[in-house]
């Protein structure tokens, strides 16, 4: 074979790989919960209860608006805590996990929203699937996939007498942070639950998107706390989020940036570096509106997760800090109680 044909061959064989490297899927296996129901039932307390809810496994949110009749089933579950305050019908909290999963700082946040009279419900998207963590891959379990796990468990809410299911608000932390955010994207909730809405959106440092001026989201209050020196998910797309959202008329919008303060800010530990994790300090990403994440600088789509690593390995960095900053912690519990109170109590 001449040395040009094989050139072309060779030519033929890339197209081919990159034609489907652009348009395939990333999917997922349903994962049997079983171990981990055990599990939870084995540490369950007397105001607890356990929730298992069907739920799927979109890889991002074009999954959920264009093709999520082709996506797999998942069983999800999540734990419901009834604070000491006895109510006829009860407001909730939802809360979501970070990439490393639940720490002690997430449950004093909702120990304190139950010591105000309302309910918590934690949601564990990770166990249901059999992850411990997503930090440096962001595959396994994905924003799009809690965001429809999160819709799931309001929906399972509604069905019980004692939920006042008109007042249940979400938080989230750095990726559950996403998740809190962008529950809040309307074309996803009417794709989801057409007749259910979280009252609430409080995103505690997420990776946010600027480009909101085509994306309609919620009429319900959103405030996100993110620290001023944040290299893990940056503050600035977050302030510029918020200042869109405004600029739209979105009056219940707001970021309070908290200065020298960190990825995890309002943890108990000293500030480490974290060698495997994304920076995307210096990654802009867009949303377009069928749900696909691009690359801002070169609108590279990031559609599966072939090309979503291949995408940030050239976008992000790797390396971020993360830490606590006390001042900042404290700050955060006085906002994040004085926000949940005044929209699910007031």
């Amino acid at each position: 074979m001449k040395l040009k044909d094989r050139f072309y061959i060779l030519l033929v064989l890339v197209g081919m790989v990159l034609t489907y490297a652009l348009l395939s899927r990333t999917t997922y296996s349903e994962v049997d919960i079983t171990a981990a129901l055990v599990e939870a039932n084995a540490n369950l307390k007397e105001n607890q209860e356990i929730l298992v809810f069907d739920s799927k496994n979109p890889f991002n949110f074009r999954d959920i608006l264009r093709d999520l009749d082709q996506v797999s089933n998942q069983q999800v579950y999540a734990v419901l805590t009834y604070p000491e305050e006895k109510k006829v019908s009860y407001p909730v909290v939802i809360g979501v996990a970070g990439s490393l999963g639940w720490s002690d700082h997430h449950r004093g946040y909702l120990q304190r929203y139950r010591d105000m009279g309302i309910a918590t419900a934690t949601l564990h998207s990770f166990s249901s699937r059999g992850v411990k963590s997503t930090v440096g891959e962001q595959v396994s379990a994905t924003v799009a996939m809690i965001v429809h796990d999160s819709y799931m468990l309001l929906s399972a809410l509604n069905s019980k007498e004692n939920i006042d299911i008109d007042n249940v608000a979400i938080t989230g932390w750095s990726l559950g942070g996403g998740v809190a955010l962008f529950s809040a994207w309307e074309d996803v909730q009417e794709r989801l639950t057409p007749d259910l809405k979280f009252a609430a959106h409080l995103p505690i440092y997420p990776p946010c998107i600027a480009n909101v001026d085509k994306l309609n989201f919620s009429d319900a209050p959103i405030h996100i706390l993110i620290g001023e020196s944040d290299n893990w998910v940056p503050a600035q797309p977050c302030v510029e989020l918020i200042s869109g959202l405004t600029d739209k008329g979105k009056k219940n919008a707001d970021i309070t940036v908290f200065p020298d303060s960190h990825h995890s800010f309002d943890r108990n530990s000293e500030l480490k570096v974290v060698d495997h994790a994304y920076s995307l300090t210096d990654c802009r990403l867009v949303l377009d509106t069928d749900g696909t994440v691009r690359t801002e600088d070169f609108n590279f789509p990031l559609s599966n997760s072939f090309l979503q690593k291949l995408g940030l390995y050239f976008c992000a960095d790797r390396g971020p800090t993360m830490g606590g900053n006390k001042e900042a912690a404290l700050q955060a519990k006085g906002i994040s109680m004085n926000f949940i109170k005044k929209h699910l109590l007031d």
